[in-house]
């Protein structure tokens, strides 16, 4: 099954630049650093889950790398207004490479499910944050040279990312019945 396209390529677009820009502007809340951890708590990776579960795991992940792409090239998109190549050489870096694999895995999930409802949602949102944490934590792990300890140090993330998986969730679900062309459901095939 394939997610449902738009009739027109720069609806797709517009859609994809759209949550790029949404994600961005979650990174003005800035970010908390809580017990000696090099990784700060934000509600900017919330996006990526919307991102996946609301336009599906193409589009999704698309704003995720175009959002990634556009904090490359040094705009100060992320929380606490960092941005640069410099971004992806510090200990949360695997986290912000794991956005990508979290829009595409929600994506893929809500894209399969033969009705989106909140028990779809709530799991595309926690496998997609789970898929972060897989990219995440190695990383981690390898910067400060104890994957143990980084396991260990992102158990303080779970409690408030999985606050941010039910709010995905019932945001996501809302968007689905309000919007249902935007919908990340497979297209229909008659005959």
């Amino acid at each position: 099954m394939s997610e449902s396209r738009s009739p027109l390529p720069t609806v797709d677009l517009a859609r994809t630049v759209v949550f790029a820009a949404f994600i961005a502007v979650l990174g003005i809340f800035p970010g908390i650093y809580v017990g000696g951890s090099s990784v700060p708590i934000v509600i900017q990776n919330a996006g990526p889950l919307l991102a996946g579960s609301i336009l599906g795991a193409r589009r999704g992940a698309a704003s995720v790398v175009l959002f990634l792409g556009l904090v490359a090239i040094g705009l100060p998109l992320l929380s606490g207004g960092r941005g640069g190549i410099a971004s992806f050489s510090v200990p949360s870096s695997g986290f912000l490479i794991g956005w990508v694999l979290s829009a595409l895995v929600a994506g893929l999930i809500v894209s399969r499910a033969r009705r989106v409802g909140l028990p779809v949602l709530l799991l595309a949102n926690a496998a997609g944050l789970a898929a972060d944490y897989l990219i995440g934590i190695p990383f981690l792990g390898v910067y400060i040279g104890d994957l143990p300890a980084a396991a260990l140090q992102s158990l303080i993330f779970v409690p408030g990312d999985l606050v941010k998986v039910v709010a995905a969730a019932l945001i996501a679900g809302v968007v689905h019945r309000a919007l249902p062309g935007l919908s990340a459901r497979p297209a229909t095939r008659t005959g």
